[in-house]
């Protein structure tokens, strides 16, 4: 077999970058693109669920929450009033390494979407008292009743983090966070918070589309400028967890459809050239339906209706890679989960052949230029680069860096981090509700 893959024929994008980083620390980067009379706003927070203490968790989405509760110069409601009402739309995201807020704005709407970013960094605290509090604490946790502890397969989540981290680990527990810690935090948690966290030396501003570059910087230079800064607390990285021993294994029991086994690995942390290939791998495994696991599991054995891969990309220490399939009704668990072991063992020894590659390159690049295409999600990927690494250009360059992984090290990463033995399992059974395991 050809273990050197493809030549690869990807060029770098094209897309215009200007960077600046006001004196108060705020990076500012702005990307013209005049196709349309539209503006991206994309504004990255370095912060996380990563970054909450033990008896915490949930601070940083409840803020996600928080940030629409109004300012000092802005009434509770009227962020996404006075945006929508102008045609343009926003809404925000947590994630476990950033909190991000975003507006797709006409353009002369742009100075009012900005006014309303840079006021809320500034005079949040006025406004948040115990009685938006205490409302946007319920709306979180009906939230999380809704999607997480009363969904089919809603807690997955908890059950793969408790299996990869301990429990002291920052990324040991979800990003909505526990009921239990909700209800604890108190008014001056998360005006801590919020002072410790939200400060423009702690933040990216991405924009992007119907705005030059000396516009771009000079709005952003007018209206965060000014804005005080705070410097950005120390952290302690924590190093990489080794790969799992032993074979670790969690069973959960739920009123759910059909049974589903998870295998799970600890994997390289998101950016490096080796992340890119266990990626590949990935893809391989279980990326389509055409993909090893969907013709073994599903096509072959017809054990399963559905069978993939995919991974939670995190930037600190280890990303986690899962294989999962869906049981019909009647299938042995163990013999499924031994004939996706025997797949990824497969892998391991041979590695993938050179149209799995080309397939998996090529998926790549259609889906980066998809999300290229849209103002918004350029500029999400342009803050997120410049966040976690520092280099918004690598928007850039990254088909160019992942369809030039080779085959022989899609192999020698899957050896190293995906090998059977390395795996930790969750087996989500159909039955009456599991007791409370946390």
């Amino acid at each position: 077999m050809c273990l050197t893959g493809p030549v690869t024929t990807a060029v770098p994008l094209g897309y215009p970058i200007h960077e600046h980083t006001l004196e108060n620390g705020l990076r500012v980067v702005v990307s013209p693109d005049h196709a349309v009379p539209f503006v991206a706003v994309n504004l990255w927070y370095d912060v996380g669920s990563r970054d909450e203490q033990p008896g915490r968790t949930g601070l940083a989405h409840l803020f996600e929450h928080v940030m629409f509760q109004g300012s000092e110069n802005v009434a509770s409601g009227e962020h996404f009033n006075t945006l929508q009402a102008s045609g343009a739309t926003g809404n925000a995201t947590t994630w476990f390494d950033r909190t991000n807020y975003f507006e797709a704005v006409p353009t002369g709407v742009l100075d009012l979407a900005l006014w309303l970013e840079a006021d809320r960094m500034a005079n949040l605290l006025p406004a948040l008292t115990q009685k938006n509090l205490d409302t946007q604490r319920e709306v979180v946790k009906e939230e999380k009743r809704q999607r997480y502890d009363n969904a089919p397969y809603g807690d997955t989540i908890d059950h793969v983090l408790a299996l990869a981290f301990p429990p002291e680990h920052p990324y040991g527990h979800t990003v909505i966070g526990s009921m239990a810690d909700l209800d604890a935090a108190s008014l001056d948690d998360t005006h801590a918070f919020f002072t410790r966290w939200y400060s423009p030396a702690n933040a990216v501003l991405t924009l992007v589309g119907d705005v030059t570059a000396e516009d771009g910087l000079a709005k952003a230079r007018a209206l965060f400028g000014h804005l005080p800064t705070r410097g950005v607390p120390a952290r302690a990285r924590v190093s990489p967890l080794p790969p799992h021993a032993g074979v670790p294994r969690r069973v959960a029991t739920a009123p759910v459809p059909a049974d589903m086994l998870y295998l799970q690995w600890r994997t390289p942390a998101r950016g490096s050239r080796l992340a890119d290939a266990v990626d590949i791998a990935l893809t391989v495994l279980g990326g389509s339906e055409t993909s090893r696991l969907y013709r073994r599991l599903v096509r072959e054995d017809g054990t399963c209706s559905g069978a993939g891969s995919s991974a939670i990309p995190l930037a600190w220490g280890n990303s986690l890679s899962l294989a999962y399939t869906r049981a019909l009704d009647g299938a042995d668990l163990a013999a499924i989960e031994q004939a996706l072991c025997d797949e990824v063992e497969r892998l391991c020894a041979d590695g993938p052949t050179d149209a799995e590659l080309q397939r998996a390159h090529i998926q790549f690049e259609r889906e980066w230029l998809g999300e290229c295409a849209r103002l918004e999600s350029r500029a999400d990927l342009f803050s997120a680069h410049a966040t976690m690494f520092g280099d918004p250009g690598r928007v850039n360059r990254r088909i160019v860096e992942y369809t030039a992984v080779t085959a022989a090290e899609v192999r020698d990463a899957a050896r190293a981090w995906l090998r059977p033995d390395q795996r930790a399992v969750l087996e989500y059974r159909r039955g009456p509700m599991g007791p409370d395991q946390w």
